[in-house]
């Protein structure tokens, strides 16, 4: 399993992973425009395991054009199929990592549906998100959404409950990652395939 930026050639995989896991859709210009505007923020999920590799979950993020400290989660998805294996909690940590690395983000946040409980418990208990209000009828179909928010530091993050917390490598340049999974895994199985970092030391 790969985790790994998300890039242009990749956009029609995740657009159809949105189409087959979530109620809130988008055209693929606005999925074109985050991966353009900020390319160091979203992240997919592959799974390697078959002849032909494939998209199984990602992450859409931003920075908020507003309040350029901020980062935002536009979307989060994970195929049903590859769910409960810690996916959307490591691509939710890489993309507040980079958050902080690449554009000083002191805080990230994201909206919720009321009702998703599942969700919420990842961000509140696995990854320290704070509830700050209700937004009603945010939802196109009437919804309300939590709004949640979390304060970013330099390694991305202050995370909550859950076990072992690590934050992982640098996201760095290559932004490859070989990920075990598996749900008592955590992110401290998050290894960065970094082959250039290789070559240096031995050099030297």
């Amino acid at each position: 399993m790969d985790i790994r930026p998300l890039t242009t050639a990749l956009l029609p995989q995740v657009a159809l992973a949105n189409l087959t896991n979530l109620p809130e859709n988008y055209q693929l210009k606005y999925y074109l425009y985050h991966a353009l505007s900020w390319p160091q923020l979203s992240y997919v999920a592959i799974d390697t395991s078959s002849r032909y590799p494939k998209i199984v979950g990602y992450v859409l993020a931003k920075m908020d054009e507003e309040v350029p400290t901020n980062g935002h989660i536009t979307s989060l998805s994970v195929m049903r199929t590859h769910r409960r294996l810690g996916l959307a909690e490591k691509l939710m940590r890489q993309a507040s990592r980079a958050m902080a690395e690449y554009y000083g983000g002191t805080s990230c946040s994201l909206h919720v549906r009321c009702s998703n409980v599942a969700a919420i418990g990842l961000y509140t208990k696995r990854l320290g998100f704070e509830r700050e209000k209700v937004e009603a009828g945010y939802y196109a179909d009437g919804e309300d959404a939590w709004c949640m928010r979390l304060g970013l530091g330099k390694d991305g993050g202050k995370y909550g409950e859950g076990g072992d917390v690590d934050e992982g490598e640098e996201v760095g340049d290559v932004g490859k990652r070989k990920v075990k999974i598996g749900r008592g895994l955590g992110v401290g199985e998050l290894v960065e395939k970094n082959e250039s970092v290789k070559e240096a030391q031995a050099v030297n």
